[in-house]
């Protein structure tokens, strides 16, 4: 038992470790909209295996539009380049508490799974809903329906994926669905709940490559270390000229201080003269200044010294 258990414990350290083996990857959205901004990073040990795997984030941190932190973007691995992971758009979802706070009792609501494909060859599959403010009978919610299934396959097969994305994530898509059911009844708000891709179509080409982008983020990130240096600088000058008015301030304390120790040791050196002299002339001196002359020595110096 004790050889079997050392060679088990020998086998495990030769066993290599996986994460040692992984490293980190750069996720970028697509070209189009976002021209490959940065969405996350990934740890992988290969290129292969972060192929198809789908990466969610938040459409405020995409776009940085805070009235849309309740939707969930959802992108998918398609190629690799370096460090660097390319993903698709594939559709996105809206989170279910904000669907909860919408659709309460008695509230009528309509909703449906539309699937349509775009004047590029996109096949998506559109979940739209619908909260009206009261309860709608089964007549109505099937001709809301209808209209709305007309709308988007009328306004999906003669516009591009990347036009259907830009009015599902500004919220145009739901608008035009309010146009067209409102005549039949009032409605509270009309969501995309969800929105899948099914199948890819055409890939346009347009917008800067990689490589662009990344010359852009160098020349960024070399203005911003620019402006770090700069400011740090100035600080530092700023810091440097107040030790230096200290430095001023301190000098002329010594200076003032100089000086009273001069005329206090001017005072004695007078004190010391005239206490040299004889009365008689130090009467002389006060008579000459105007001043009294009587009283002792010290007096007499004492007067001459005011």
């Amino acid at each position: 038992m004790a050889a079997k258990g050392a060679k088990a414990r020998a086998a495990a350290r030769k066993q290599k470790d996986k994460w040692k083996s992984k490293r980190w990857f750069t996720i970028r959205a697509p070209r189009q909209p976002w021209q490959f901004k940065v969405i996350g990073e990934t740890l992988g040990e290969t290129p292969e295996h972060l192929m198809g795997r789908i990466y969610e984030t938040t459409q405020n941190d995409v776009d940085g539009d805070f009235s849309k932190m309740h939707v969930k973007l959802r992108f998918r691995v398609v190629d690799t380049r370096g460090e660097d992971a390319l993903t698709e758009y594939i559709g996105h979802a809206l989170q279910s508490d904000y669907i909860r706070r919408q659709i309460r009792r008695h509230r009528g609501k309509v909703d449906d799974v539309v699937d349509c494909v775009t004047s590029d060859g996109y096949y998506i599959r559109v979940k739209p809903v619908v909260v009206a403010a009261n309860r709608i009978k089964s007549s109505q919610k099937s001709h809301m329906r209808k209209l709305m299934r007309d709308t988007l396959l009328q306004y999906t097969a003669r516009s591009t994926w990347l036009e259907v994305q830009a009015s599902l994530l500004s919220g145009a898509l739901e608008t035009t669905l309010v146009d067209s059911i409102k005549a039949i009844q009032p409605t509270r708000t009309v969501m995309i709940r969800k929105v899948q891709l099914i199948q890819s179509g055409v890939v346009i080409e347009d917008g800067p490559t990689l490589d662009e982008i990344h010359e852009e983020e160098k020349q960024a990130n070399a203005e911003q270390a620019a402006k770090k240096a700069a400011a740090l600088e100035k600080a530092m000058a700023g810091e440097e000229d107040e030790e230096e008015s200290a430095d001023d301030a301190d000098d002329s304390e010594d200076e003032a201080e100089a000086d009273e120790s001069s005329d206090d040791s001017d005072d004695s050196a007078e004190e010391q003269d005239l206490s040299s002299l004889k009365v008689a002339e130090l009467k002389e001196l006060l008579k000459a200044a105007g001043k009294p002359v009587g009283g002792k020595k010290a007096e007499l110096i004492a007067r001459l010294s005011e």
